[in-house]
């Protein structure tokens, strides 16, 4: 009769550990590090000019994910108050009380400080300083100062998520390039009508937990209105890297109708600005953004011989 029992008793326990273990890993933000890798590798491809050896490749993507993810932990342990007031962000491992906030606090840490010393060992120095300051601004400049005091956190704390291209540019040069500051530029561009088109569709969460994203205080029409004009800019810099990265005409040709076709997006949100437009457009912002470094990498290969 103990038997059956014994069985159940361990398979709740087993239960319980992939709970928390899925926790952890909810912690690090899976999805926005795969927008982060996704820039890295064509960096690392374009910096090459060809495929960098794949031992550095992983090691920069391993270090890379290790780095964002222990920011992303700390961010949640920081916005832990504002996360459960949000039906987005309610069942974040905080707010459903998985894990203790003493022990997020000390999971990120560690992952940040274990990024570091990876990077340091296999991606070089200054890869890993690069990796410390994108956690650095993000967790003391975006989250602890702008987000909840001004319109334009996203803006100023975006400059974090543009970090990778140079990490990996540094990684395969061991220094960081003009071309790799016209990557930084356009992601940093990209982020806020990417981030804005969510914002619009979460407007009324935001609001109720006191967070000023853009939308919350100057209304859906001029955010909509300022999207357009970062959206313009953007495709406008896209363009101009070709000149900057020395891209030839794979990239070219990719780039001008992939911004044409986002800033279509961004003209139709303008005229229907409903949360399903702005969702599509964030959703669409994500596409443009792989394809566009997509063809960043192929034109590295293929246009350049490797």
């Amino acid at each position: 009769m103990a038997t059956p029992l014994i069985a159940r008793e361990a398979a709740g326990r087993a239960d319980r550990a992939f709970v928390v273990l899925s926790a952890y890993v909810k912690l690090t933000k899976p999805r926005i590090i795969e927008l982060l890798l996704i820039t890295t590798v064509p960096a690392m491809f374009l910096a090459a000019s060809g495929v960098p050896r794949l031992s550095l490749i992983l090691a920069t993507l391993i270090g890379g994910t290790a780095a964002a993810g222990g920011a992303n932990a700390i961010n949640q342990y920081l916005d832990r108050d504002i996360d459960q007031l949000m039906h987005r962000t309610r069942h974040r491992p905080l707010p459903d009380h998985v894990i203790a906030p003493a022990n997020a606090l000390i999971f990120g840490i560690a992952l940040t400080v274990g990024a570091f010393v990876f990077l340091a060992l296999t991606a070089g120095l200054l890869a890993a300083w690069l990796a410390e300051a994108a956690v650095v601004f993000y967790v003391g400049v975006y989250t602890l100062w702008l987000k909840r005091r001004t319109t334009q956190n996203i803006v100023i704390g975006g400059a974090a998520g543009a970090v990778p291209v140079l990490i990996g540019w540094a990684a395969v040069t061991g220094h960081v390039g003009l071309p790799a500051f016209g990557l930084f530029l356009i992601v940093f561009l990209w982020t806020p009508p990417h981030f804005w088109a969510l914002a619009l569709v979460y407007r009324d969460e935001y609001a109720a937990a006191g967070v000023p994203m853009l939308p919350v205080v100057v209304g859906v029409d001029r955010t909509v209105r300022q999207m357009w004009w970062y959206a313009v800019v953007l495709v406008g810099s896209t363009l101009v890297f070709v000149r900057i990265g020395r891209m030839g005409p794979l990239y070219a040709v990719a780039a001008a109708p992939l911004g044409a076709w986002f800033l279509i997006g961004i003209w139709r949100l303008r005229g229907t600005p409903s949360r399903r437009a702005a969702m599509r457009v964030f959703r669409d912002s994500i596409v443009y953004l792989t394809l566009l470094f997509a063809a960043v990498a192929l034109d590295a290969v293929v246009g350049r011989g490797a």
